[in-house]
This record gives structure tokens, C-alpha cells and sequence, in this order.
């Protein structure tokens, strides 16, 4: 009876271990007016970021360009990286076509493309709810890692060089072909603006 018992318990180990949570689809309209969907990103990384550029949060990330490096270290691996702004038109963080061009601009962005999703769909469908909230899907198409970007919950940008950086650590393990150590952690920073 006790093998039987050890047998199931191993066996439901093992299935929450494979029943990994398919990453949502989307399909939304860039900064440049093209198209991004995550099925065009089929085996790929992709890291998905949300961000509000008001918020101070998220300019602690970027002011001291600890949010581009990552970008520019990581796209140059092969990894596709989502900047997303569901802020609501009326709302904190929402910008124009031109005022977005021109903060891309100015903040030097390094990902792939800035998707503009103002009546928060995608945000929805992913459940973010911070400025800046990461997300990571594998290759299989797999969320293999969501929550904050570090582990210091602050507006200093003197404390990024003390935090370990989840995203970076969670990118770096898939790229070696490892599961994610830490697939989910607690997101902090401003609340998505969202319409509702």
C-alpha cells in the first residue's frame, strides 16, 4: 500500500511538473504600425515587459539604463523582447504615435518593438498588474517565468547592482537549456492604468 501510495504522489509530482502553462496569444500593433503576435515568434524566447514611463518605477530601470542593456544584451542573443504600454488613452503612461516615437527615442530603446496596447487586452490576458511586470515564454511556447525584474522592491537605481535580476537569471538558464529556477516571483512597481 505504501509503494502504491508513493507511486501516485510521484506520478502527480511529475504531472504538475509537464502541465506547463501555454503563454497567451496576442496580436497587437507596434510603435511603427506593423503587427507583433506570439505566433510569429513560434520557437523563440520571447520576454515580455510592461511599462509605463511615467511611473517611478520604471524609470529606475531605465534612467540609469539598467532596462536597455538588458534589451540590447538579450536581443543580441536571439531572444525576442515585447516592451508593452497598456496604459489607457486618458490615462498615465498613454501616449500619441509621435510622443511614443520620440520616448523610444530619447530612452533608447533596445528591444524588438513596442506594442501599444491601450484598451489592455494583452495585459488582461497576462495578468499584469505592475510597471514594470516581466513575463518569459520558452521556445515550446511555455510561461516560463513571471514576476518582477529584481528582487529590491524601490525606486533607487543605487539598489539594481545589489538585486538579483530574476529576468536575467531566467533568460540566461534558457539559453543553457535549463528550466527556469524561479518561474514566479512578486511584480512590484505602479499599477497598470488600465481603461477600468
Amino acid at each position: 500500500m505504501k509503494k502504491i501510495i508513493t507511486f501516485l504522489l510521484a506520478s502527480l509530482f511529475v504531472g504538475i511538473l509537464s502541465a506547463s502553462e501555454k503563454a497567451k496569444g496576442f496580436n497587437e500593433i507596434d510603435s511603427m504600425g506593423q503587427e507583433q503576435s506570439l505566433e510569429a515568434y513560434k520557437g523563440k524566447i520571447v520576454a515580455i515587459e510592461f511599462v509605463n514611463f511615467k511611473c517611478p518605477f520604471v524609470k529606475k530601470h531605465y534612467k540609469s539604463n539598467n532596462m536597455q542593456n538588458l534589451q540590447k544584451k538579450y536581443t543580441s542573443e536571439g531572444v525576442i523582447w515585447l516592451t508593452v504600454c497598456s496604459s489607457a488613452e486618458g490615462k498615465q503612461g498613454y501616449m500619441t504615435d509621435d510622443q511614443i516615437n520620440k520616448a523610444l527615442l530619447d530612452s533608447g530603446l533596445g528591444s524588438t518593438a513596442y506594442l501599444v496596447d491601450s484598451d489592455g487586452s494583452m495585459g488582461k490576458s497576462y495578468g499584469a498588474k505592475t510597471t514594470p511586470h516581466m513575463f518569459i515564454v520558452d521556445k515550446e511556447g511555455s510561461l516560463a517565468y513571471r514576476g518582477a525584474i529584481d528582487s529590491v522592491n524601490s525606486t533607487k537605481s543605487s539598489d539594481i547592482a545589489g538585486a538579483t535580476n530574476y529576468v536575467s537569471k531566467a533568460l540566461d538558464e534558457l539559453l543553457a537549456g535549463k528550466a527556469v529556477s524561479e518561474p514566479k516571483t512578486r511584480p512590484y512597481g505602479c499599477s497598470v492604468k488600465y481603461a477600468k
